[in-house]
């Protein structure tokens, strides 16, 4: 099956990027150098074309009640302009995807005005990970059907360009480019705001540590709006680099449903659970939070020379395994290893020494509190 390409794929390889396959799409992994684009990130701006990420729209009626059930946060609290992070878990409590939910002004006009809770007819956009889009849309549209609720869903991952504008310069980037001023929006909020006479959905979240925002854009004018950052592109190695430094999870890495199955609570976003409300795996994710895990997600630094890497083993000092390394990255800003893993709770303390083999050979790792470095 050939891989999808974003709608800047020409620009991409005029400009020298280094491609790779990541989530069914064809991305660029690097421009320049993983370690410049990071560099730029920490102290200044990049531009990263996230167009890989699902675009899903839910509206109508029973829109808040369809993503309160199919989400772990609490839909509700939101008001237009908001968003939230939160999971999608199955029936026993696993994590499907992590994604971000965004409530959207009304056909009707709402605006940001209206109140948290006020979800009757509500609109929504959240955006699944790359390659998980046509299997996100069945389900919303299965479990619609099976519950008799009255909400369109719309799959818009073709339709529109993502792109993210990272970095401490970031925002004074974005604010010089759009017609309305957007420096107020707080971290999780957006609005829509015109760039070169083009609406745009501008969300000030990012997944990189730094602050930022990301822009969702319409698919044919993807191409005049990048065009409008000067500032260093970015690929999908930075991108991971970074995120590994912010503590941040990667769908299909630190978690996979069939590989690593693995509930919220143990992952380290027990945050994006709202357990009073009603949602699928709720239940089951209700007696986790009582009886606690026996796995956590722990960040590590490495003390010995070595860089450690996916699917790596951590073992204790008795050289006996207790774990996996889900990521792992020499760290560009701190120039030390470092790398996250699941391990039982009993050695998921800071300041706990581990082992991790490296080809062959154990290395010294100390767990160490995430994120790694200072992020907004």
């Amino acid at each position: 099956m050939p891989l999808q390409t974003p709608p800047l794929r020409g620009i991409h390889d005029e400009r020298g990027a280094k491609f790779t396959e990541f989530g069914g799409w064809d991305m660029p992994v690097e421009f320049d150098s993983i370690r410049t684009e990071h560099a730029a990130v920490r102290g200044d701006a990049g531009i990263f074309d996230v167009s890989h990420m699902g675009q899903i729209h839910v509206s109508g009626p029973d829109a808040t009640e369809l993503m309160q059930r199919l989400t772990s946060n609490d839909v509700s609290r939101l008001a237009v302009g908001d968003s939230q992070y939160a999971a999608i878990t199955d029936e026993d409590g696993i994590i499907l995807d992590d994604t971000v939910v965004y409530r959207l002004p009304g056909e009707d006009g709402e605006t940001t005005t209206a109140s948290r809770g006020d979800g009757d007819g509500a609109t929504y956009l959240f955006v699944p990970n790359a390659g998980t889009d046509e299997a996100t849309h069945e389900r919303w549209l299965e479990y619609r059907n099976e519950w008799g609720l009255e909400a369109t869903v719309d799959n818009r991952t073709d339709e529109y360009a993502m792109f993210a504008v990272q970095g401490p310069n970031a925002v004074g980037l974005v604010e010089d480019a759009t017609d309305e001023s957007v420096a107020d929006l707080e971290r999780f909020e957006a609005r829509y705001a015109t760039i070169d006479g083009v609406e745009c959905w501008t969300a000030r979240t990012g997944y990189t540590g730094e602050d930022g925002f990301e822009l969702i854009v319409p698919w044919a004018t993807a191409e005049e709006i990048w065009a409008t950052f000067d500032c260093q592109p970015c690929g999908l190695g930075a991108r991971d680099t970074l995120r590994i430094e912010a503590g941040l999870l990667l769908a299909g890495q630190d978690f996979d449903p069939e590989v690593d199955p693995r509930t919220p609570y143990e992952a380290g976003i027990g945050f994006t659970v709202a357990l009073e409300t009603e949602f699928v795996g709720r239940d089951t994710l209700t007696e986790v939070e009582a009886a606690g895990v026996a796995e956590r997600l722990v960040g590590f630094e490495l003390i010995d020379r070595g860089v450690p890497r996916h699917g790596y083993d951590i073992t204790n000092a008795e050289g006996r395994v207790v774990g996996t390394v889900t990521s792992g990255t020499m760290s560009p800003t701190l120039e030390r290893p470092i790398g996250l893993g699941y391990v039982p709770v009993e050695y998921a303390e800071p300041g706990t020494t581990l082992q991790i083999v490296v080809r062959g050979q154990s290395k010294k790792a100390r767990v160490e509190t995430t994120p790694f470095i200072d992020t907004v």
